[in-house]
């Protein structure tokens, strides 16, 4: 009898020792070893590349706002929105759309918004196989068409708008997931047409989604051609999930401008979305998206399982 309430009382103190240890990691304040400022990366390019130059940015911030942080890159748009609604993530740098989840749903803000080639926007594009025969929008009646994923701008919502607009009803859809993905899917003949993200070229070079293929298929520009271009849409933002006390959030801000400026964070940025600015934001930067939504009769709550 003895070894056994020896055997129980053992258990207990264990159960016990572990609750209060873990009672008190919760209150840490945010920021501490125990309670790390988490900070989540949207997929849309290779996780492998997200890792690996964000250990730098990581480094920068802990030194510069004093706080530990954490970071993750989850599988898909909708997991970074819902890590903002279960404080998983305290702030995160996610599409446009997957914002508006994210506020709607959640309360999250955007506080920055990112730069590219000096332009706090960019677009959406149908993209073709040349030998598919489409020339217009019309002509997609009936054909296989690739979308990015359910929350993305560029890749679904605006694209999605044109499409209602012209009265398209096509064959076969799917969504890819990546913006590459879609332009694999149309440059292999897989799909006769699907939609991604589109900047214009920059010094004569082509800065839309086909370029994330390039490597692999060298003459993507000559064999998937762009039929039409949405309208514009505001960049990605950093997004800070609600209750996130306002000392944390500005010291995170100022931080982070100040590596965007460095020479590491410039080429940090570059290698991970193409960034090569970021600026303040506010909500009303993405109220032209919200009108896209209700002109496509999307549901935004419903798409956060």
């Amino acid at each position: 009898m003895n070894s056994i309430f020896r055997l129980i009382l053992s258990a207990f103190i264990l159960v016990t020792s572990f609750y209060v240890a873990n009672t008190a990691r919760a209150e840490d304040p945010i920021g501490s070893r125990n309670n790390p400022i988490k900070l989540f990366f949207t997929p849309s390019v290779d996780q492998n590349k997200i890792a690996v130059n964000s250990e730098s940015f990581i480094k920068f911030m802990e030194k510069e706002t004093g706080y530990y942080m954490k970071s993750a890159i989850p599988a898909s748009y909708i997991a970074v929105v819902e890590a903002l609604g279960s404080n998983r993530a305290d702030v995160a740098v996610m599409n446009s759309f997957g914002y508006l989840l994210a506020n709607s749903k959640y309360g999250a803000v955007a506080k920055l918004k990112t730069l590219r080639h000096g332009k706090d926007f960019y677009s959406g594009a149908i993209f073709v196989n040349n030998k598919s025969g489409i020339k217009s929008v019309k002509d997609l009646n009936g054909k296989k068409f690739a979308f990015t994923d359910s929350s993305s701008t560029s890749g679904y919502l605006f694209p999605l708008k044109i499409l209602n607009d012209h009265k398209i009803k096509l064959g076969n859809t799917m969504f890819a997931i990546k913006h590459d993905n879609v332009i694999t899917m149309v440059y292999q003949g897989q799909v006769d047409a699907g939609a991604a993200f589109y900047d214009e070229p920059f010094e004569g070079k082509i800065q839309d989604a086909r370029d994330r293929v390039r490597t692999q298929f060298p003459d993507v520009e000559s064999k998937v051609s762009v039929i039409k271009v949405t309208d514009k849409i505001t960049n990605d933002p950093f997004v800070f999930r609600k209750g996130l006390p306002e000392a944390v959030t500005q010291k995170f801000i100022k931080a982070l401008l100040k590596y965007i400026t460095t020479e590491e964070g410039k080429a940090t940025f570059k290698n991970i979305y193409g960034i090569d600015g970021i600026v303040p934001a506010s909500d009303k930067d993405y109220e032209s998206l919200r009108k896209v939504i209700k002109a496509t009769n999307t549901d935004v709550g419903s798409l956060v399982k």
